[in-house]
């Protein structure tokens, strides 16, 4: 097994033994950076709908500073993301992983992308789960003009 399967295995596992619950102020520090990002714009902000013990982020909708922005959600498509505006009280359907998805209408590309992650480094560097879905979008959009900031969440122990 090569060493990122291993360091995915181990933090996976670290992750779901060491799972809680997250309280608003997890998300101060988010705020923060999007304050800063967010100047006369409504942002739209791509989340992740939390699977496998992910950090759960749509707590953030329960947050009243957030309750004016837009928000998006990731479609997978072939071996790719788009991402697609969604509401809480929208309707979801379960793609091949499992994962909610909203209907594939107004897609949008983001401002801000909340990245999940299974760990990091030091240098900031992000273990996804190896598909590379979120790296390649990213990295498709920057290079043809588009300014997206991404920001990986996660709890501290991984």
């Amino acid at each position: 097994m090569d060493k990122k399967k291993l360091l995915r295995k181990k933090f996976f596992f670290k992750r779901k033994t060491r799972y809680f619950e997250i309280k608003e102020k997890f998300f101060y520090p988010l705020i923060r950076l999007i304050k800063k990002e967010c100047i006369k714009k409504r942002l739209n902000i791509a989340l992740y709908y939390p699977s496998s013990y992910e950090v759960n982020i749509l707590k953030i909708l329960e947050i009243d500073y957030f309750k004016k922005l837009n928000f998006l959600l990731p479609v997978i498509e072939k071996n790719s993301i788009n991402f697609y505006k969604w509401k809480k009280s929208d309707v979801l359907f379960l793609n091949k992983y499992g994962i909610p998805e909203p209907t594939k209408s107004n897609k949008v590309i983001p401002d801000i992308i909340l990245v999940p992650l299974i760990a990091y480094d030091k240098s900031k560097n992000r273990l996804g789960y190896g598909k590379g879905f979120y790296d390649k979008y990213l990295h498709k959009n920057t290079k043809i003009g588009y300014k997206i900031l991404a920001v990986g969440i996660a709890f501290y122990f991984q």
